[in-house]
């Protein structure tokens, strides 16, 4: 018998110590995104390329229409609507409906995109970096082709897919001014490669938490304080840890759909709705989110009738969120916030 427990505890041990947790240590972003090659003329050219229209085969989407400044750089909706409508943000509004299936993805901000993928207990490549909820493709210029190639954000039914890209080039080659900024070469990869330039000087680095993290103790007030060892005490940094405080993993948190990338949580001052599918307009709706979902994780531990609830993470069960948590918490997550970002706009395009 007692030779018995012994292999059961041994046995124990052995699957804690094979167990490996997620790393769930705050830090402060760098200060700089750029790369060696992102020259003032390169972000200068990606700026005008992220407002143009000239981008999108309809000629009246621009990046820009679903990453405004105005919204924090993302456009302030549930879901986003491309092309076949008009107006920007929440009072954009379609113009008639595709016979192809809509948005149904909440647009991501793009403040600190450039720092995804930034862990603390990894190396940073950003040309490793996820891009999109599902992670589907890696790099900032990657990512750039993406709604261009896409019918539902900027192609339209005016070409197909593979037509899209070659046909902006052209487009692009057509106005004196662009090939003049090129240099007289207008590729995919150049018009990739400016607009990431660009996004790369898209960051918030000097928020109060960042502040806090390299010294300043009077960067958060006592509440943001108490807030962040809660935030850490109840778990919620398990997927929400690091510099960007996103483990950039997917998981299933009760939402339809596949299980969806950690979001990161900086700038949620700007950002509003939350949650990849925009469900939540509040950050106080986020908190009681959790608070049900903790009881549906509890549920599926017990033993509870599974078939009956949504596919959960694992480290759901890990989530201990109290009610006294909430306010402390919520002036936390606004210390990750900055207003001075920017916003600046072009004056005019080619």
């Amino acid at each position: 018998m007692r030779i018995c427990v012994l292999v059961i505890l041994l046995s124990a041990i052995g699957l804690m110590a094979q167990e490996t947790l997620p790393d769930t240590r705050l830090a402060a972003l760098p200060k700089s995104a750029a790369l060696p090659e992102d020259t003032p003329e390169k972000v200068k050219l990606g700026r005008l390329l992220f407002f143009d229209s000239i981008l999108s085969a309809t000629r009246d989407v621009a990046c820009a229409t679903c990453h405004h400044p105005r919204f924090g750089w993302a456009d302030g909706r549930a879901t986003p609507l491309g092309v076949h409508a008009t107006g920007l943000g929440p009072e954009r509004k379609l113009l008639r409906k595709m016979d192809a299936s809509t948005l149904t993805r909440n647009t991501p901000s793009i403040l600190n995109a450039a720092f995804n993928g930034l862990r603390l207990d990894q190396p940073h490549d950003p040309l490793k970096a996820p891009m999109f909820w599902d992670n589907r493709v890696e790099s900032l210029e990657a990512q750039v082709l993406s709604p261009i190639r896409s019918r539902e954000e900027m192609r339209g039914e005016v070409c197909s897919e593979a037509e899209a890209v070659p046909q902006m080039i052209e487009r692009l080659r057509g106005v004196p001014e662009y090939a003049r900024l090129f240099g007289g070469k207008i590729t995919a990869e150049k018009v990739s490669e400016a607009i990431a330039a660009f996004e790369r000087t898209l960051i918030t680095p000097e928020t109060p938490f960042d502040r806090f993290m390299r010294g300043d103790r009077t960067a958060l007030s006592a509440s943001q304080q108490r807030g962040m060892e809660a935030f850490q005490r109840a778990g919620c940094a398990l997927c929400h840890g690091g510099p960007m405080l996103s483990d950039f993993k997917p998981h299933a948190i009760g939402l339809s759909g596949p299980p969806l990338r950690t979001p990161t949580l900086r700038n949620l001052r700007h950002t509003a709705p939350y949650m990849h599918d925009g469900s939540q307009r509040t950050l106080e709706d986020v908190m009681l989110f959790y608070d049900r979902l903790m009881d549906h994780a509890a549920e599926t531990l017990d033993g509870g009738d599974k078939a009956s609830l949504p596919p959960l993470d694992p480290l759901l069960n890990r989530l201990d969120l109290r009610p006294e948590d909430h306010e402390p918490i919520l002036d936390f997550l606004d210390a990750l916030s900055s207003d001075d970002y920017d916003r600046s706009v072009p004056n005019g395009f080619p």
